[in-house]
């Protein structure tokens, strides 16, 4: 392959329109949780559950706006990371882009091997080692090959496999509409707040993942204002998935949702479709997953080549564009091949624990560096800002340090040492340029 080393990013090709960020963002958010969150809500929440879905929804739409503003100002690729590192210096930008890559990481091993699983209890062959090697070398491998051909090859994988994780959802929200008793629902008692608290520590990280599909932001077109609109469009179409799902869900199964712990989508499909629906279902969560890995794909090498080109990490390889594709090729095929040697490797139980902890310091980064930039730039006339001064701002920060602060205590403990350790890694490698 040929390359040229990039100056800009203005050697990306900006093709990316608003539908395409919105899918982009629809593909990362709704995963495979969907398929079991019915349940698990219904368990905290009883026939109140749509309350913990729009309570969440508004808390989400507000961080989110954060970052609406973040991508509408800084227009270059890297998402979070680029955000941070522009508000607070290369050390910030450091921890946010390695936090990104590792949570990313660990998220397309768990995800890889959770596919395999589910093809392995319909075809005995992927429970052999062989076969299941062969199968991730062949996903990561046309994964990365896709998006290396072009962002237009990979955002047309994103929206092809937004349609297939959507149509399962659909055909049971309008085929079971008809089924719907809503004797099943109580909306005039409003949860208790603890109750919904509860809950909502558990719903809430249904709703993450746009920090991912916002890194092609040197490949949007007209970002100023394209970033606002995709990102309320996927946000909107989240939630109203998320509640008409719930809603269908506990007005066909009422009670018994919450002890359909392990399938309760599956559950509710095989009651309205019968048998077909059962496998409809499955086969929806299994291309979910192939849409998350998909998207993974496409988005967190772009955190990878962002980092080379600002020599935040001292390996100009991963900031080379292929002069053909016009796509940040090196640092797509290097995230690929070790996201290919984690889900292989498949033990990586411990280090998983920090992936939710770094999500929410990731959100706490942006929405700060969104503070300090308005006092630091000037906001043009185009460029969206959020609306009500500091009070969105404000809100999200006290969010998301509620999340924090209701984390396990090893997973902060785990985030903890690791950041120390890459802090340790970023400060020996300043000293060594500083020294020659």
């Amino acid at each position: 392959m040929h390359y040229m080393k990039p100056k800009q990013d203005e050697q990306l090709i900006r093709s990316v329109g608003v539908f395409g960020l919105s899918a982009n963002i629809v593909n990362i958010i709704i995963g495979s949780g969907i398929f079991v969150l019915p349940a698990i809500v219904a368990a905290g929440m009883g026939s109140s559950a749509i309350y913990a879905y729009l309570f969440c929804g508004v808390l989400i739409t507000c961080i989110m706006l954060c970052f609406a503003e973040a991508g509408s100002k800084i227009n270059k690729t890297g998402g979070p990371y680029t955000y941070i590192e522009t508000a607070f210096g290369p050390f910030a930008g450091f921890l946010a882009g390695v936090f990104s890559v590792v949570a990313s990481l660990l998220s397309v091993a768990a995800v890889s091997n959770a596919l395999v699983n589910i093809l392995g209890v319909y075809l005995p062959v992927f429970q052999e080692s062989y076969a299941r090697i062969l199968f991730l070398l062949l996903v990561f491998g046309g994964l990365a090959y896709a998006n290396v051909l072009g962002i237009k090859q990979g955002i047309g994988l994103v929206k092809m496999f937004v349609l297939f994780k959507l149509t399962p959802l659909f055909l049971i929200i309008v085929l079971g509409w008809s089924e719907v008793s809503f004797d099943n629902f109580n909306f005039q008692t409003f949860p208790g707040i603890e109750a919904l608290g509860a809950t909502s520590l558990i719903l809430f990280f249904a709703f993450l993942g746009a920090e991912s599909a916002v890194t092609v932001g040197g490949e949007v077109l007209r970002p100023k204002k394209t970033f606002p609109q995709a990102i309320l469009i996927g946000i909107l179409t989240v939630l109203a998935v998320y509640v008409m799902v719930q809603t269908v869900a506990q007005g066909v199964l009422g009670e018994e949702l919450k002890n359909y712990t392990s399938a309760p989508l599956a559950e509710t499909a095989r009651r309205i479709m019968g048998k077909p629906g059962f496998i409809i279902l499955i086969v929806g969560a299994a291309l979910s997953m192939f849409g998350n890995l998909s998207g993974q794909i496409l988005n967190v090498p772009r955190v990878l080549y962002a980092l080379s080109r600002d020599k935040v990490i001292p390996v100009p390889y991963f900031s080379r564009i292929h002069k053909k594709y016009k796509t940040p090729y090196t640092a797509i095929m290097m995230y690929s091949i070790i996201g290919l040697c984690v889900a292989v490797a498949g033990n990586f139980e411990q280090l998983a624990v920090i992936s939710t902890s770094t999500g929410l310091l990731l959100y706490l980064g942006v929405v700060l560096a969104v503070i300090k930039l308005r006092y630091t730039q000037k906001t043009t006339a185009e460029e969206f800002q959020v609306p009500g001064g500091l009070m969105i701002p404000v809100v999200s920060v006290a969010v998301i340090l509620y999340f924090l602060s209701h984390l396990p205590g090893n997973e902060m403990i785990g985030t903890l040492i690791f950041g120390v350790i890459v802090s340790a890694l970023y400060f020996i490698n300043r000293n060594l340029i500083q020294k020659g």
